[in-house]
């Protein structure tokens, strides 16, 4: 018997914002702007795992150029 794992394969707002290390209100705030863009399921709000890693990327970017 092969045991399969089941990857997310979207995350809500809480758990992108303790992925992030950020609170739950700015992490909410940074979805409504689209900082970092989500997808509309019903009444909720659900990221995608590559939308975080678009917003860290960014971010690294920004404060990398900032630092040149």
């Amino acid at each position: 018997m092969t045991s399969t794992t089941i990857q997310r394969k979207w995350h809500t707002t809480a758990e992108v914002a303790a992925m992030l290390g950020y609170g739950l209100s700015k992490t909410k705030m940074l979805v409504l702007t689209g900082e970092i863009r989500s997808i509309k399921d019903g009444r909720n709000r659900r990221i995608l795992p590559r939308y975080v890693d678009e917003y860290v990327e960014r971010r690294a970017r920004e404060a990398e150029e900032g630092a040149a």
